[in-house]
């Protein structure tokens, strides 16, 4: 199976892809973005089991701007979230003949949840994986917040960059740090970092690690997941995000099905096949 690396033109620069079928002649396109400090690679092995399911799909994972082999945003921008929903919306244009199932891990999921929600009618199907609505946290902790946020901005331009001396330790961190076997991590890995100077970095924008200075209300996030409107499948990893599995607001959305899988926060990447068939039965549904 063949996928191309591709790549289109937003505002604030190039979003790099990976992809499979053709968006001009197929009647679904699949979207896949990924979690924090990922990048599309994170999709492969689903992608891989989805074409098995129905070869004339079309289907987009991309680098978000600041992670993979996408350009960095310029100059001091610092990713809010927001912006991700507008870098998505003008990256959807290039599909918009087509029905558009949008797939989102963890941050994805989130950014999809709101792209879902303000362009019903560019939506035909919501997967979210390991994520569910945008973070969200009291009024009374918003002033914490910015100062948190604004120290977070000066500490990174403070820090210095330190490379590995080879990318099994990379791969070995990453590893540890997903609680994921480092074989299923690997090719995301090997996406996001670049050899310099005889030293493995992190291809990713270090500006990505700041914290946000806002985040929305409780009420924000509960009016933005009222308001999708196409099929919404939500799947959670049995020893991932345990905040998922506790949210009250998850069994009162009447259009939502909830399915748990083995494994964590990475949960597609342990049980591609699995999930590949839930992503499966939204496409079928439209």
């Amino acid at each position: 199976m063949m996928f191309k690396q591709t790549q289109y033109s937003i505002h604030s620069g190039k979003i790099a892809a990976v992809e499979y079928g053709d968006a001009k002649t197929a009647e679904v396109s699949v979207v896949f973005i990924h979690g924090w400090l990922d990048n599309a690679a994170s999709f492969f092995s689903v992608m891989q089991r989805l074409t098995a399911l129905e070869p004339l799909l079309h289907l987009c994972a991309i680098d978000l701007p600041g992670h993979g082999l996408s350009e960095h945003k310029n100059g001091s921008n610092f990713y809010p979230f927001h912006d991700y929903i507008d870098d998505f919306y003008q990256l959807s244009l290039n599909f918009s003949a087509n029905k558009q199932v949008i797939v989102g891990h963890s941050l994805g999921a989130l950014i999809a949840s709101c792209y879902s929600a303000a362009f019903p009618e560019r939506v035909d199907g919501l997967i979210q994986i390991e994520g569910y609505e945008p973070l969200a946290e009291s009024a009374s902790e918003s002033v914490e917040r910015i100062r948190q946020g604004v120290m977070s901005r000066q500490r990174l331009r403070k820090k210095p960059q330190h490379g590995y001396d080879d990318i099994s330790q990379a791969i070995e961190r990453r590893s540890m740090a997903n609680h994921i076997v480092p074989e299923l991590i690997t090719p995301i890995v090997e996406r996001g970092m670049k050899a310099v100077d005889g030293k493995w970095h992190w291809r990713h924008d270090v500006k990505l690690k700041s914290e946000s200075l806002y985040r929305m209300s409780p009420q924000h996030a509960a009016e933005i997941i009222n308001a999708i409107q196409c099929p919404h499948r939500l799947i959670i990893g049995e020893q991932g995000f345990q905040s998922l599995k506790q949210h009250r607001s998850i069994s009162e959305q009447s259009r939502l099905e909830t399915f748990t899988v083995s494994g964590g926060h990475h949960c597609h990447l342990e049980q591609p096949e699995q999930v590949a068939e839930l992503i499966f039965g939204v496409v079928n549904k439209i």
